[in-house]
């Protein structure tokens, strides 16, 4: 259940804010941001709820702008193993708790912070390849179920892209692509377990425009805002929020 309250909004706000910035022009790679942020004030389970038809309208918000610009061999094998791995996440979330999902998402964003300074860094570095549809479906397997139980289906489909040494729009177009068709897969699932509520649904109408406003900020944003400067920022809420998770999980 859902305090449309002062606290709610607070947080609410800059987080989807935020993932409509990565979505529409940095990848969706930091998206998830939204959902854990904003499972700092409510449930996990019913920030999976909020999140999820904002991030299908910012899909929409951003499928014209990058139109047939996306690696479709990529975006459709990805597509194809994100049912598999919707389906097992889909089974995962019947069998655990709330506090499980708190320390998962928490573990999400410090590797996926993790990952991102090590290529920084030059501590790890990830060789262009050939595509191979095995790897696709493996990447989009994973994405599927990082989707599925956080809206974190980025970070594992980011590895498998940028193996692929693809041009930074035909990145974010594979990403818009893939992400539409994921979060769909998830809606009847998400239906079927209870996850929507028409409170979580009140969530997401309030918090639509800023969505909207985050999409159309990435857009413009993607050709002359530094990516470091939007996701050195990024990471910091990343660590701090999966920190907080966590202790909040094991506390």
């Amino acid at each position: 259940m859902i305090e449309f309250d002062w606290q709610f909004f607070m947080v609410g706000i800059p987080a989807i804010m935020f993932g409509g910035i990565s979505k529409g022009g940095f990848g969706s790679g930091a998206a998830f941001v939204a959902g854990a942020i904003l499972a700092l004030v409510v449930p996990p389970g019913v920030a999976l709820a909020v999140i999820l038809p904002l991030f299908m309208l910012i899909d929409v918000a951003t499928l014209k702008p990058y139109w047939g610009k996306w690696h479709w061999p990529s975006a459709k094998g990805m597509m194809q193993g994100a049912i598999p791995g919707v389906i097992f996440a889909a089974w995962v979330y019947t069998a655990v708790d709330a506090d499980f999902f708190r320390i998962l998402i928490g573990l999400i964003c410090l590797a996926f912070v993790m990952f991102q300074v090590s290529r920084a860094m030059g501590w790890l570095t990830i060789e262009k390849a050939p595509f191979s549809r095995p790897f696709a479906w493996l990447a989009g397997m994973v994405g599927g179920f990082t989707s599925f139980v956080s809206h974190a289906g980025g970070p594992p489909t980011a590895v498998f892209l940028l193996s692929q040494g693809l041009s930074k729009t035909a990145y974010q177009a594979t990403t818009v692509i893939t992400f539409w068709a994921v979060n769909w897969m998830k809606v009847v699932p998400y239906a079927f377990l209870g996850i929507f509520t028409w409170n979580t649904l009140l969530g997401s109408l309030a918090l639509a425009p800023f969505a909207l406003i985050g999409a159309w900020i990435g857009v413009r944003a993607h050709d002359f805002v530094p990516e470091r400067l939007f996701f050195g920022l990024t990471y910091v809420l990343l660590v701090l929020t999966g920190i907080r998770l966590i202790w909040v999980a094991v506390a």
